[in-house]
């Protein structure tokens, strides 16, 4: 494939597109009688290109060539990395191919290396759920769990912490499905099941190799949890995710996958539910009319939080999204929600007597841990996103 050729190209100008764009996904897709190009920005999916058919098999094939992805196997799924040079910046690139009906399908998520991690206030944590988050990660032992669903922003979030533990006098290790961010001075593995290389086995492994502090990506079966907790009670902090609605549903979902109740309250310190929603644009955001926010205003008046008088909540401008050439529909960018919960005493009871969900919830409002709905009503608020976006993302309060 010549180097000047229309499909190489067509892929460097798709990768430049996607930086400048800010996406985080580039999806080339083949229908019956057509191929098209969609870049996920700030979670949604948005049609950039329509490359005619001819250019199909180069353009899958010279994506295939950077990955070092065999370009004879069209049967089978495959994964690749390639590392991208954009202004003098190195980006990392993962790519994944599917063979469809139609033909291959290839993703390539945007993995940026270079740019600085953001740090917890950038991620959006509330000052009182930074403080609660530090202390726990501060523990010399125990389990923190960051829960959302894919694509929540639960990675970044547990590397912006080993970012704060990273220090020469800490060994830290991370298995992970595979590892999408780099971490100077951490040991790293990717798993390999077709090698029999596990979260399970790993895990083993990585408690000989003297771990101050241990990264699991996904507790995803009762065998790695069970490691996972025996790491935390031996004198060890172990950060993982799990996939769970909110904070509270993480201890019900730990006990159905079988872990005894009594380890769980004697080895999770704290646990995060997160959501990513977008930022409304500085540029055209505006106040919404009077007799939309009242119910916003009660909502905001019921949260608990310490960081706004009732004269703010009454009096503070509420905004909408409305559009303009810098934005997308109104917005750009996106901002993290979090409830933040550490395992009190109280909780840690009702663990022991295996108490449901609601229990658990109920008890977490007694201590004044906001839910989902009402950390994203504080960023309604602080006039960063809009009630939309935290009603479709969220459940409840």
């Amino acid at each position: 494939m010549s180097p000047d050729g229309p499909a190489v190209k067509a892929l460097d100008d798709l990768f430049q597109q996607a930086l400048l764009k800010g996406a985080s996904d580039i999806h080339i897709e083949t229908g019956e009688t057509d191929l098209r190009v969609r870049f996920r920005i700030d979670g949604l999916l948005r049609v950039v290109a329509t490359p005619p058919m001819s250019l199909r098999d180069a353009l899958v094939s010279r994506l295939k060539i950077l990955a070092r992805m065999d370009i004879a196997e069209k049967r089978l799924p495959q994964d690749g990395r390639i590392q991208y040079s954009q202004a003098g910046q190195l980006v990392d690139l993962r790519v994944s191919s599917l063979p469809t009906i139609h033909g291959e399908k290839m993703v390539v998520r945007v993995l940026n290396f270079s740019k600085k991690r953001p740090n917890l206030s950038d991620l959006g944590y509330e000052i009182d759920d930074q403080a609660r988050l530090l202390a726990a990660i501060k523990s010399p032992h125990g389990m923190v769990l960051m829960t959302g669903p894919t694509g929540s922003g639960k990675t970044l979030s547990l590397y912006s912490c080993l970012e704060l533990l990273n220090r020469p006098e800490v060994n830290i290790s991370t298995v992970e499905d595979p590892s999408e961010i780099h971490l100077h001075g951490a040991n790293q593995v990717n798993i390999n099941e077709r090698a029999g290389l596990t979260f399970a086995h790993t895990l083993r492994a990585l408690m000989r190799q003297d771990p101050d502090v241990i990264m699991v990506g996904e507790v995803r079966d009762l065998e790695t949890a069970e490691i996972a907790i025996q790491a935390a009670q031996t004198g060890h902090l172990v950060l993982s995710t799990l996939h769970t609605n909110d904070a509270p549903s993480t201890l019900a979902r730990l006990r159905h996958m079988g872990v005894e109740p009594f380890n769980v309250a004697a080895s999770v310190v704290l646990i995060t539910a997160q959501r990513l929603v977008r930022r409304l644009c500085e540029a055209c955001k505006a106040p919404m009319e009077a007799s939309q926010t009242q119910f916003i205003r009660e909502a905001l008046t019921a949260t608990p939080q310490t960081m706004f008088t009732l004269e703010d909540i009454q009096t503070r401008p509420l905004f909408k999204a409305v559009g303009c050439d810098a934005c997308d529909q109104g917005y750009k960018g996106r901002v993290g929600i979090f409830q933040v919960m550490p395992i009190s005493d109280a909780l840690q009871t009702l663990i022991l007597d295996n108490s449901d969900g609601q229990a658990l919830s109920a008890q977490t409002a007694r201590e004044g841990i906001r839910n989902l709905r009402q950390a994203g009503w504080l960023k309604v608020l602080q006039g960063l996103t809009s009630a939309q976006e935290v009603m479709a993302l969220t459940h409840h309060g």
